[in-house]
Formats: structure tokens, C-alpha cells, sequence
């Protein structure tokens, strides 16, 4: 075997460390489209279809995407490791804190639909009320998360978008009202496969900043 360069064969690139600069969350009913290109053939940004809401303002907590994974594991009398393993689940959530109170924080907080009957109106044109229903309906939506981060040595964006194409509450977060802090509705929502998709996640990197890098060989690291 030849004799490496240990920095040649690390591949160490700090253009690559990616940061959440700027993020958004959008919501939708299930009855939207999905989201299947958010970049065009150039990599440029694209709009989402129509009925995807923002849920506006966040804690500096950002979201935080969990995945919870089991083994079931088969264990032999010759091994002292498991001589075979299997996927039992592997899920994933989304939580975060929006600050607004907006349509779609109050919707995903209180699992109001986001369009049609139920629906909150578009703010300042009536009063907002809502309340509890005896029975707590199974109100799957769609959702879309996306970050832009810089390219380090052209200043232009790169993009990371993140789908839920069907997503359920799960758990939500203490609403507290005080002088000293806004009113913040946290909740935590777990994706599900979508049978149209055929996935419970999906995630595209593009925009002119990624498009910046050279191509890479086959094989290459980044």
C-alpha cells in the first residue's frame, strides 16, 4: 500500500459545516399537495404549493429533530455479540416553541384544522374562538421545515428543506402566560408514512451556494 497523506485522506472541509441561519416552518392539511420539488433544475428555491401556512417566530431553540430506534437483537451461545439484528421502528419528530400567535401555531397547539370548517379566519377579520371537543379528533397534517445557510466562500445560500408529507401530534408543551415572557404553544409532532409518498421524511439539499462546489468524483467524501 502507498503511503497516505493524513490530511488528504481526512477530508477535512470547513465549508461544510452547515448552520441554521435563517429557518421557517409551514404547515398544511393533508388535503394540499405535497411537497415533490422545492428546487428547480438550477437549484433555485422554489414556492410551496397553496394551503402551507408559516408558524412564524420561534425560541432560540430552533427545532429539534428526534429519532427513536429499536433492535430486536438475536443472541447465540458461540457469540458474545448478537449474530443477528433487526429493525423493530425507526420514527422520527419534529418539536419546536413557536412565539406568535398565529393561525398555524394556534392550530398545531389546540389540533385545529388549518383550512375549511374549524379553521381560525384570517386575522383582524373576526373573532378567534375555538374550543375542546369531547372527542379529540386524529388531525394528520403536512409539514415543511427549511433553513438557509451561506456558502462560506461566496456568501450565497444553501438550502436545506425538510418533509413531512403526514404528521401527528404527540406531545405539546405547558402554555404559560406572564408579563415577563411571551405566550409560547410548544409542540412536538412524529412523522408517518404517507402512502403517496411512500415515506415519512424527506430531505433535499440545493440552492446557488451548493451549487458553488465543485463536482466530486465518484466516491469522494462531503
Amino acid at each position: 500500500m502507498p503511503a497516505a497523506d493524513f490530511t488528504e485522506i481526512a477530508e477535512l472541509r470547513q465549508s461544510l459545516i452547515r448552520k441554521a441561519l435563517r429557518y421557517a416552518i409551514f404547515a398544511a392539511d393533508t388535503t394540499a399537495d405535497l411537497v415533490t420539488a422545492p428546487f428547480d433544475a438550477g437549484g433555485v428555491l422554489q414556492a410551496l404549493p397553496a394551503g402551507y401556512v408559516s408558524t412564524g417566530y420561534t425560541t432560540t431553540d430552533g427545532i429539534t429533530f428526534s429519532g427513536d430506534l429499536s433492535t430486536s437483537d438475536v443472541q447465540s451461545g458461540q457469540s458474545s455479540s448478537p449474530t443477528r439484528s433487526d429493525v423493530e421502528s425507526d420514527t422520527v419528530t419534529a418539536q419546536w416553541v413557536p412565539q406568535e400567535t398565529n393561525r398555524a401555531a394556534v392550530a398545531l397547539y389546540d389540533n385545529l384544522p388549518l383550512s375549511g370548517t374549524g379553521a381560525l379566519p384570517p386575522l383582524g377579520s373576526a373573532t378567534w374562538t375555538w374550543s375542546r371537543p369531547k372527542t379529540p379528533p386524529t388531525r394528520y397534517r403536512r409539514l415543511v421545515f427549511i433553513a438557509e445557510d451561506l456558502n462560506k466562500d461566496t456568501g450565497n445560500a444553501i438550502y436545506i428543506v425538510r418533509h413531512f408529507p403526514s404528521a401527528l401530534r404527540s406531545g405539546r408543551e405547558d402554555e404559560q402566560w406572564t408579563r415577563t415572557a411571551e405566550i409560547a404553544r410548544g409542540v412536538t409532532y412524529q412523522a408517518y408514512i404517507d402512502d403517496a409518498a411512500e415515506t415519512d421524511s424527506i430531505t433535499w439539499i440545493d440552492g446557488p451556494g451548493w451549487r458553488d462546489y465543485a463536482p466530486e468524483a465518484p466516491g469522494g467524501g462531503g
